[in-house]
């Protein structure tokens, strides 16, 4: 059993957005929110069915309970309703380390300021708060959206760990690893506060 890291509940809210602890409760509308199939196309399991959701989120809990990893509704504070849901996985205490992941939004928020505030949020607790030495995030090799998108708030690439997962389909999936150092953090987060900037300028 890996020692808790991460407090319960932990709460991190921003501007627009508030990551919530996943809860059986919230079940019901992130269902809702996750049964667009588009949201799952390079992702191995398809949470638009229901099924695989429950698994998935079940599962996510039972980890909680062993400090494995800690999941969160993304809540649009204007709207008072889920758009989405992420998560810290792969945690190491003792090397002070773990991922960012399992993360989706709702494609009405695609390209607005929500992805680059939760990343903000998770950031900057896993690295002021936690003291993180290291935290990881991976993406599918061929989901070029996303893997921008984790390079613009400084992700570094490592590297692609070739037929990394079997999806659902039972064709293999390569990932392409990236990670943020304590020591670039600052860096990163000059880069994802001129993220939000710019969007919300353009917004206006």
């Amino acid at each position: 059993m890996t020692e808790a890291w991460i407090n319960h509940p932990t709460i991190l809210t921003g501007e627009t957005v508030e990551l919530r602890p996943l809860e059986k409760g919230h079940f019901e509308e992130l269902y809702l929110a996750a049964s667009d199939k588009k949201l799952w196309e390079l992702i191995p399991v398809d949470c638009s069915n229901r099924d695989p959701f429950e698994t998935a989120y079940n599962f996510a809990l039972k980890e909680r309970e062993k400090g494995n990893q800690y999941p969160f509704v993304i809540f649009r504070k204007e709207t008072k309703k889920i758009i989405g849901s992420t998560r810290f996985f792969e945690i190491y205490p003792l090397d002070k380390k773990l991922e960012i992941g399992w993360t989706w939004i709702i494609t009405q928020y695609w390209g607005t300021e929500i992805n680059f505030e939760c990343k903000l949020l998770l950031l900057s607790f896993c690295f002021d708060s936690l003291k993180t030495r290291r935290v990881q995030i991976k993406t599918d090799s061929t989901n070029l959206r996303s893997r921008k998108a984790i390079e613009k708030i400084g992700g570094q690439f490592e590297g692609v760990l070739r037929k990394d997962k079997i999806k659902e389909n039972g064709v293999s999936r390569s990932a392409a690893y990236y990670s943020i150092l304590d020591d670039e953090w600052e860096d990163s987060k000059q880069k994802i506060i001129l993220q939000l900037t710019d969007i919300k300028k353009a917004y206006r």
